[in-house]
C-alpha cells in the first residue's frame, strides 16, 4: 500500500486519459469527472503502476483483468447512473468499476466469485475511503435477490446468454448492461425492463471480456 500516493504526475496522466476517452466518444461529464478523480494506479501493483493510465486491459490474477478504461467508461455511460440509485455489479475484480459507480453517487452492491479478489478489493476500497460499498463473495449468476429490485445492474464478464435471474432483479425501467457471447465474439447489450414481463434490448458494439462463470472459487 506504500504506493498509495497521488502525485502531480499521476494527476496529469489522468487528465490525459480523460482526453483520450473524450476523443473515443465518451460524453458523460460525470463519468469523465470520476475518471479524473479516482487514482487508478491504486488498483495496480506498484511495479505495474505506469500501466494504470494506458487504455489497455491488464491481468489482476485468477485469470481476470482490470478492464481497459474505455470499456469501463462505455459501460458506465450506458447505465446513466443517478445519485442514490442502487447498482448491482457482477464481477468486482480490482474494485475500480465499483469505485467509479460509488463516485457517481450510486449505492453499490458488488459480487465477486474469486475469494482472493473479493478480499483484496474490499480491503483496497475501504482504505481508499469507500465505506458505503457492499461486497459479496457469491455466484454472480444468482445476483442478490434479497436486495432486489435494483435500479441498474452491470456485468463485467461475458455471458453466453443473458441470465434470467438478473433480468428479474431489475426495477421497472431499470437497466442491465452486459456483454454477451463467447471467445469468437461478444456484443454489449443494454436491457431495459419495460414492465413485469417485457424487456427492451439494444446491441451496442463488439467487446472482449473474460467469461462469466458460475459458482465460486476459493482461490
Amino acid at each position: 500500500m506504500e504506493h498509495y500516493k497521488d502525485t502531480y504526475q499521476y494527476q496529469g496522466l489522468r487528465k490525459k486519459l480523460v482526453e483520450e476517452l473524450k476523443q473515443k466518444g465518451i460524453k458523460d461529464e460525470a463519468v469523465l469527472r470520476a475518471f479524473e478523480k479516482i487514482p487508478r494506479h491504486f488498483f495496480f501493483e506498484k511495479a505495474f503502476s505506469e500501466w494504470a493510465y494506458q487504455n489497455k486491459a491488464f491481468p489482476i490474477g485468477n485469470g481476470q483483468t482490470i478492464s481497459q478504461p474505455y470499456t469501463v467508461a462505455f459501460q458506465t455511460e450506458l447505465l446513466a447512473v443517478k445519485k442514490r440509485e442502487t447498482v448491482m455489479e457482477i464481477g468486482t475484480g480490482s474494485g475500480f468499476q465499483a469505485a467509479v459507480l460509488a463516485t457517481l453517487g450510486a449505492r453499490v452492491y458488488t459480487i465477486e466469485r474469486h475469494e482472493t479478489l473479493h478480499r483484496s478489493a474490499k480491503q483496497r476500497l475501504k482504505k481508499m475511503g469507500y465505506a458505503g460499498i457492499r461486497f459479496y463473495f457469491k455466484d454472480g449468476y444468482k445476483g442478490l435477490p434479497e436486495f432486489a429490485p435494483f435500479d441498474k445492474i452491470l456485468v463485467t464478464a461475458a455471458a453466453p446468454k443473458i441470465p434470467e435471474a438478473l433480468k428479474m432483479q431489475l426495477k421497472i425501467n431499470g437497466k442491465l448492461v452486459i456483454p454477451v457471447g463467447d471467445a469468437t465474439g461478444q456484443k454489449m447489450l443494454l436491457i431495459t425492463r419495460v414492465d413485469q414481463q417485457h424487456f427492451e434490448e439494444k446491441e451496442l458494439g463488439n467487446f472482449k471480456f473474460v467469461p462469466f462463470l458460475k459458482g465460486i472459487s476459493r482461490k
